[in-house]
């Protein structure tokens, strides 16, 4: 199975038309999807959470499983009926085990946060000890934020990075491991551009007795392509997403080990989630297939080029990338240098056509609701086609337009490189 011809893709989302009966019995829903259409072939999708699903992802989430109620497990479902639903998540389980080589997966997690609960709900219990990296320094609100369930049901002690260089303090996290003893420890970040040394925190679990929790949602593209250390070998639990990098459904993946296989599939369902979404289910397989070609492995290469490029090109800009740069999809850079905040270059950014997100940076003095950074992904532009040249000048770009640049002449080219992709280079 190869990978749809990019520009293909790009053509369907540009000229999308709503089926003919739902224009019909939902006129006004019809112009609204339409008008999403038409915004996304507009501008250029920075937005590293954000990617384009390939063609055959979105017709097997059209397909005929869309409306199948399949609760349970293959082979012990609640329900008759499931013969083709059992073999349709057997065959993405399978897929998902050899693609990133793990002893056990569960493909039914609705969401990354979905299957972060179901996690925590497998090893932990109220009032556990658990150790990730601080919010300020790049977590997510599953690690410890007091407005998800994570922060109000688990002590979550933070971790960052240092501040000379922008790379994880293990010393600190080796430090904090030891004086709170945690139940988990968990690995990973939605904002950090540089590979994680699996190996050593691994090594620091060991030493305090801990599970070792990796959250990869932004990276499982780049493991499933071999672009990026794989976390399977040394995790109890990874934490993937099947959207981002990876181009399949919006949706969750977990892998563990076979030890604790019965445990993760229990806290996913029964305990957190009912019946699975099987037409998400079916796409994740799609996508699964789709990520063991050399098509992909060369848009996950274009993805990575993309990116060094645009962190080169920004830094000339006179914007800062933390770290000095990227190993992955990921630019987080800081725009304080320019006299601005985050929320501003956001604004002024999307004002031109170019999409991308503000950020929290560490040791940031700016207030959280502006911040001094922006996050940058390059996987929906791989997507298009669009390799190192081209997003190079998209840093150019967005550094003019943050430093005064005219943005009606920005907003022009931005609309050339989202709508110029070449059949040849989409591929």
């Amino acid at each position: 199975m190869t990978l749809t011809d990019a520009a293909h893709g790009l053509e369907q989302h540009r000229h999308w038309e709503p089926a003919e009966a739902l224009r019909t019995a939902d006129p006004e829903l019809a112009d609204l999807l339409s008008a999403e259409a038409e915004r996304r072939a507009s501008g250029l999708q920075l937005l590293a959470g954000e990617n384009l699903a390939t063609e055959a992802v979105r017709a097997a989430l059209a397909g005929p499983l869309i409306d199948k109620y399949a609760e349970g497990y293959p082979g012990h479902r609640h329900h008759t009926g499931c013969a083709v639903a059992d073999a349709t998540e057997l065959l993405a389980v399978s897929r998902a085990r050899t693609l990133f080589a793990a002893e056990h997966a569960n493909v039914q997690p609705r969401s990354g946060t979905s299957a972060m609960l179901a996690t925590y709900a497998a090893l932990l219990r109220p009032g556990d000890a658990v150790l990730a990296m601080s919010l300020e320094h790049g977590g997510h609100l599953s690690c410890g934020s007091k407005a998800n369930f994570s922060g109000r049901w688990f002590d979550f002690i933070g971790y960052g990075v240092r501040e000379e260089d922008g790379l994880v303090d293990l010393d600190q996290v080796r430090e904090l491991a030891k004086a709170h003893r945690p139940k988990a420890i968990i690995a990973g970040s939605i904002s950090y551009p540089r590979h994680l040394d699996w190996a050593a925190f691994r090594e620091i679990a060991d030493e305090v007795d801990a599970y070792l929790i990796a959250t990869a949602a932004q990276t499982t593209g780049l493991v499933a392509a071999g672009a990026a250390p794989s976390p399977v070998p040394y995790a109890d639990v990874v934490v993937a997403a099947t959207h981002k990098l990876l181009r399949g459904p919006r949706g969750g993946l977990l892998l563990c080990t076979e030890e604790l296989a019965e445990r993760v599939d229990r806290a996913v369902f029964p305990f957190t989630q009912g019946g699975a979404a099987m037409n998400e289910v079916a796409a994740k397989a799609v996508a699964f297939a789709q990520a063991s070609t050399p098509e992909f492995g060369a848009y996950i290469r274009r993805a990575v080029d993309g990116a060094r490029a645009l962190a080169g090109s920004l830094a000339l800009s006179g914007v800062r990338p933390l770290t000095g740069g990227t190993d992955t999809h990921l630019v987080t850079a800081d725009v304080g240098p320019l006299g601005l905040t985050g929320a501003q270059a956001e604004r002024r950014c999307a004002a031109a056509g170019l999409l991308l997100g503000k950020c929290a940076l560490p040791f940031d003095p700016a207030p959280a609701a502006e911040t001094s950074g922006i996050r940058l992904g390059t996987g929906t532009a791989a997507a298009l086609g669009l390799g190192a040249a081209e997003l190079g000048e998209v840093g150019e770009l967005i550094g003019a337009l943050l430093s005064g640049g005219e943005q009606a002449a920005v907003a022009a080219r931005v609309r050339e490189l989202a709508g110029g992709v070449s059949q040849e280079g989409a591929r």
